[in-house]
């Protein structure tokens, strides 16, 4: 039996280039965990993205409701005087297509009241109502208001006069 010899120089006892099995497989499992886990991470933060901007654009929504509220539900009578709370049925929120809402505004029986003894401190109770997915959802806020109109209200309806606003009195 014939033994080929090497070609070239070889030390006797050196170990041969290359990556063993066991090796190859380690560093593809290590590769494949790590590739998991940063999909992991990039479906997670594209799902609190989402979540943020849904959060921001309801409490946008929100605050232009409350500031229409704060205009219009207590109207202002021709002597000045703050008028009882109007209640509100499915009106549109302003900025926001497809979401209403619906406001009911109930006098504390304690606490302060005016020189007139009307109730100063209302609980607004607001229901807002939308459509998600073929799904018709709604969320009810509570809140607390005061029984006034804001300063810049009575300016507009005492120098633009209410029928000028369209407001009936």
């Amino acid at each position: 039996m014939k033994v080929r010899q090497p070609v070239g120089p070889r030390r006797s006892g050196a170990p041969r280039g290359g990556f063993t099995l066991l090796e190859v497989v380690l560093a593809v499992g290590v590769l494949t965990l790590g590739m998991g886990a940063l999909l992991g991470m990039l479906t997670f933060g594209a799902a609190l993205t989402r979540t943020a901007a849904l959060r921001a654009a309801s409490a946008a929504a929100l605050e232009s409701v409350m500031a229409d509220l704060e205009v219009g539900l207590f109207p202002l009578r021709e002597d000045g005087s703050v008028g009882d709370p109007v209640e509100v049925d499915d009106r549109a929120v302003p900025g926001a297509p497809g979401v209403v809402y619906s406001a009911r505004a109930e006098p504390l029986l304690e606490g302060p009241r005016t020189s007139s003894g009307d109730p100063l401190e209302y609980r607004l109770e607001v229901t807002v109502r939308w459509s998600a997915g073929g799904v018709q959802r709604a969320r009810t806020y509570t809140s607390l208001v005061l029984r006034e109109v804001p300063f810049g209200e009575r300016m507009r309806r005492r120098f633009l006069g209410s029928e000028a606003l369209g407001d009936t009195p």
